[in-house]
């Protein structure tokens, strides 16, 4: 991951980004209604997401994944944030583990502890929840190993220690169904700057990006199941209109390993979660 983009007024720039995307060259450099425009580059980037307050910058952060956005995020918002894209990188890297392809799976392994658990071990300790990078740390260990017996053992113990942690930042929480859709709405975020770095010229360029991508929007799609029944009764409309975004974005993905040609454009993959975003309102 190269750079860790702003996000500002995602919603209200949802109309112009695809079409902005196709014609970025021809914009003028100041920016324009909230949207950062760069000369030489493919995309616009979008400013401080508004409403949606980020993750600090931070030491063990990478300042892409980990952190290093303007505002901080709440703790519990920036903790639980930081342990879903951690299953994000487990859910591609066992795909690619079940594939035999052990080499391509191991740095979905290593990024968990290198790029993010630095951003969120001071909050973890402030929530008073139990670390967990010995575990983590362990499981890398076994990849590279090739080892999936003690793999799948380790999986097991770390997978317990992030549902404990889950639990513990949710239960802080008055509203847990619409704290679990902001965490969902930032993971996407995310992988929305892992998708442009990937698709350079309509092509995956970038395979690791593009499976970072495919990790965090599949397993935003678990995560909001989890909550589909509460949702549901706040917004049964709204609810069926998030799943219709979480299936276009999941639709961008149809293999771990990429098609040569990308599916959508990253302008197309933005709009999508801005639909994801539109929906928000219904359950605040």
């Amino acid at each position: 991951m190269k750079k860790r983009k702003f996000w500002a007024g995602l919603s209200s720039a949802a109309l112009v980004v695809a079409p902005v995307a196709a014609h970025a060259t021809a914009l003028p450099a100041q920016p324009q209604a909230g949207i950062e425009v760069k000369a030489g580059q493919p995309l616009l980037q979008l400013a401080q997401h508004q409403g949606h307050a980020a993750p600090a910058a931070t030491a063990g952060g990478e300042g892409d994944e980990g952190g290093a956005r303007a505002t901080p995020l709440p703790a519990p918002l920036h903790v639980y944030r930081g342990i879903e894209m951690i299953r994000g990188h487990l859910t591609v890297g066992a795909e690619l583990i079940e594939a035999g392809r052990w080499a391509d799976a191991l740095p979905h392994f290593l990024h968990p502890e290198e790029e993010i658990y630095g951003s969120i071990r001071d909050q973890l300790k402030s929530l008073n929840i139990a670390p967990f990078q010995v575990a983590l740390k362990s499981l890398s260990q076994t990849v590279k190993a090739k080892n999936k017996e003690a793999y799948t053992r380790a999986r097991a113990a770390l997978d317990e220690r992030l549902a404990a942690a889950e639990t513990a930042v949710k239960a802080k929480e008055a509203d847990g169904t619409y704290f679990v859709l902001e965490t969902a709405l930032e993971v996407l975020q995310q992988a929305a700057d892992e998708y442009e770095e990937a698709v350079e010229k309509g092509r995956i360029a970038n395979v690791v990006e593009y499976q970072d991508a495919r990790g965090f929007v599949f397993e935003v799609d678990r995560l909001v199941g989890t909550v589909m029944p509460a949702a549901s009764a706040k917004s049964a409309d709204a609810v069926k209109a998030l799943q219709a975004s979480l299936d276009d974005l999941k639709a961008t993905f149809p293999a771990v390993t990429p098609p040569k040609q990308a599916v959508k454009d990253s302008g197309q993959f933005l709009s999508a979660v801005a639909k994801f975003e539109l929906q928000l309102s219904n359950f605040h």
